[in-house]
């Protein structure tokens, strides 16, 4: 019988990294029995779903508050398979609303608990770096910066690469001409990218003004709009919210999107990453509830909101957050940046500068490689 791990991974992105570390787990020691909360990526890696990402799509604090039956039912029954099935550890990805309160549990339990894509407590002060420090055995850091911040503060911690990195370094891209044909993209056009967010409450507050941006950027510049859809969001949810024909939804192909697209207009997050490592300049958009707004505005000890300004360690990504999201404001901070030369060059240097600074280790590997050995 192989070693058995409870993996958690709460969303899109978490299921995107999830999987690469579900595959490398079993290429290293394929008798591994993994189980837990993931998506479609992970299953199809042969991960065993207890929950899927799609009934964890909630965040901030309000959406807790409104979910918090379903919550301490899904934590119920994570314990309880755990304790059943005596997992050799708990693998926990990203996630930190979720995933840090759980740990506590994990730990009163006598678990060993792995964090993989640690939350971002160098951002929310100190109270979650204690929270992280007690409630994990090790912490394997994707960011170079994490982990001599880690450290620091007396965790045990490991660089293991970017996992983000890793997966475009090994993807095989669509030819631009097949993604433009199989999409029915005017071949001599540039295209302009939305990326309004992996989950339903975001798309609803940000698609609309990011449109609105986006058609007076149409007129000036001469683009096509192309709207991502995340796997998570139905795209019947975009067309309800505007179902204007000047526009082109595309499900999948996000990397062909950011590596085909002139400009993008992005929610912060994962995506304003990958644009990072496909050279995508982009504009970066954050709305949330007000609630979750104001306590996080109070909380939040860093400047900048989005990774790839952080990462960068300067702002090369304008940031429009809250009520600073409207169509006028996004036309206008990207309109001003696509017509310089020299604001689109300190973007595109802070691009390459992000790319080195995220290494080349093989993350999947390494991590998955940590976890079976120290567990």
């Amino acid at each position: 019988m192989g070693k058995r791990y409870l993996i958690i991974a709460g969303e899109a992105s978490g299921d995107l990294h999830g999987s690469a570390l579900v595959k490398a787990l079993k290429v290293v020691d394929p008798s591994v029995e993994l189980f837990g909360i993931g998506g479609d990526r992970m299953e199809k890696e042969g991960f065993k779903l207890l929950f899927h990402i799609k009934q964890m799509a909630f965040l901030g604090f309000g959406e807790v508050v409104k979910h918090l039956p379903y919550i301490l039912k899904v934590q119920k029954k994570l314990l309880s398979e755990a304790r059943e099935k005596k997992v050799d550890a708990v693998v926990l990805i990203d996630y930190p609303g979720f995933n840090l309160n759980i740990a506590k549990k994990f730990k009163k339990m006598g678990l060993r608990v792995v964090y993989y894509i640690a939350p971002q407590v160098w951002a929310w002060g100190q109270n979650r770096v204690k929270k992280l420090k007690a409630r994990t055995d090790i912490v394997l850091s994707v960011f170079p910066f994490e982990e001599k911040f880690f450290k620091g503060k007396g965790l045990n911690v490991e660089f293991v690469g970017n996992p983000l990195a890793e997966r475009i370094s090994n993807y095989s891209f669509l030819p631009e001409i097949e993604f433009r044909a199989m999409w029915g993209l005017d071949p001599n056009k540039p295209i302009l990218a939305l990326l309004p967010g992996s989950r339903k409450h975001e798309v609803e507050l940000l698609l609309k003004p990011a449109l609105e941006g986006a058609r007076k950027l149409v007129k000036e510049f001469g683009f096509q709009i192309v709207v991502g859809c995340a796997d998570t969001i139905d795209d019947s949810l975009l067309k309800g919210i505007d179902n204007g024909a000047d526009y082109t939804i595309i499900k999948g192909y996000q990397f062909e999107i950011k590596k085909y697209a002139t400009f993008g207009i992005v929610k912060s997050g994962t995506s304003t990453m990958e644009a990072a490592l496909l050279d995508m300049p982009l504009v970066l958009i954050y709305k949330t509830s007000n609630l979750t707004y104001q306590i996080g505005k109070r909380l939040i000890k860093i400047g900048n909101l989005g990774m790839v300004n952080i990462i960068a360690e300067e702002t090369i990504v304008p940031e429009l957050i809250q009520d600073e999201v409207t169509g006028e404001n996004i036309h206008k901070t990207a309109s001003r940046l696509l017509s310089s030369p020299e604001l689109l060059k300190k973007q595109t240097d802070g691009f390459a500068r992000i790319k080195t600074n995220l290494g080349k280790h093989k993350a999947s590997e390494t991590a998955a490689k940590i976890i079976l050995n120290e567990t």
